[in-house]
């Protein structure tokens, strides 16, 4: 790992650097590198020119750890428009030739793992994983209300991945703590009516959607919401990051009922006691998890631009007997570009991962603390135009 991560890390937390940073004209570049622009007209030229390479995309309007109503009400809102401009641009670029078209096979639960709907054709309508109560916390008990009275109908959405379909190229990516899960007067509770609002949205415009994963603090509530969401739309997917020491359990759990993953590392500075700080022990918890979808998951999604868990991955997806189209590699905006072209090229599903926003401060940092050659570009730029 990179050796000034932590402090990095820590220095995403400051007020002060981040006026310092914000407001140097030279950040400019680098930004631009990792994020795709401050508005959706500076996003559409980047997304449309992804998908007609033959790459799929997952946007995330940046924004985090929201403590003001009217900023998270403003988040859904944007998140609105953004699903209608992807949808949009899904029908205007043709679908690239040669790139996997169909949706992942749904795999076999096995008999008695309480995951008895998601045996047979999750993601379509009137199917889909039970809502699992095991483990839950309070929140989401607070939550439970606000799918109850929409689940009794026992009517689930599907935005179209159903099996035989193609695969969604279009997807958003959010953080319940921009939609009002951090806000002081039952957050939980609304970030997961904000989640169900933009899941219904994204059933009228075929376009997916994924929960990001944010500091280990959020884990369970994030949980909680999406087991709640996902009785209605078994669609619906959750990150997971190996870092932390309940990744592999927390992984199976949500593979036993079907639930779409996306499988990462991690990037937030987390104490020892809930997260491995070694790479090694990092990389390790990314394999056994990485196992345990290609061996039971439904669509595994990697995330990761180490070569040695792309290695893995395919190895893993050939043991399995898992072609193209039963999972996806996923990669970062303005990160090993020429390695996601190789991938697609070879008939590899690929998804790149495209923020956009003013709020980039936090992200950046993140990006930075990631890798030596990240924070070499970043200086390089300062200094170029120092």
């Amino acid at each position: 790992m990179n050796p000034l991560r932590p402090a990095i890390l820590a220095a995403a937390n400051s007020a002060r650097l981040k006026k310092a940073v914000t407001s140097t004209p030279a950040t400019a570049a680098v930004v631009r590198r990792f994020v795709a622009g401050e508005t959706r007209a500076e996003l559409a030229p980047v997304v449309r020119e992804l998908l007609a390479s033959g790459r799929s995309v997952s946007v995330d309007f940046l924004g985090e750890y929201t403590e003001d109503r009217s900023v998270a009400d403003a988040a859904v809102a944007e998140y609105v428009s953004l699903i209608d401009l992807l949808a949009e641009l899904d029908r205007e670029v043709p679908v690239a030739a040669g790139g996997p078209t169909t949706s992942p096979p749904v795999r076999a639960r096995p008999a008695g793992s309480g995951a008895e709907s998601a045996g047979s054709d999750v993601g379509a309508p009137g199917s889909g994983a039970r809502s699992s109560a095991a483990g839950a916390r309070g929140s989401e008990s607070a939550c439970s209300d606000v799918s109850a009275k929409r689940s009794a109908t026992g009517e689930r959405a599907d935005p179209g991945a159903r099996r035989g379909d193609a695969v969604p190229r279009v997807e958003v990516s959010l953080k319940l703590s921009a939609l009002g899960q951090a806000l002081a007067a039952d957050g939980p509770a609304i970030a997961a009516e904000n989640l169900h609002k933009l899941c219904a949205k994204a059933v009228e415009s075929r376009v997916w959607v994924t929960v990001d994963a944010e500091d280990h603090t959020t884990t369970e509530d994030t949980l909680a919401a999406v087991r709640l969401a996902r009785s209605e739309f078994p669609w619906l997917a959750v990150a997971m990051q190996s870092y932390l020491r309940t990744a592999e359990r927390d992984c199976r759990d949500a593979a036993s009922t079907g639930t779409r993953i996306r499988l990462c590392k991690g990037a937030y500075q987390e104490p020892e006691t809930v997260a491995y700080r070694r790479r090694g022990e990092v990389d390790a918890s990314y394999q056994r998890c990485l196992e345990v979808l290609m061996t039971g998951g439904w669509y595994p999604m990697v995330a990761s631009h180490d070569p040695a868990m792309v290695e893995a991955a395919l190895r893993l997806a050939a043991e399995n007997h898992r072609g193209p189209g039963s999972f996806e590699f996923q990669m970062l905006y303005g990160i090993r570009d020429a390695e996601q072209r190789r991938l697609t090229a070879e008939g590899h599903a690929l998804r790149v991962y495209i923020p956009y926003g003013t709020q980039w401060y936090g992200y950046l940092m993140r990006r930075l603390a990631e890798r030596p050659a990240n924070l070499g570009f970043f200086l390089r730029a300062l200094a170029a135009r120092g």
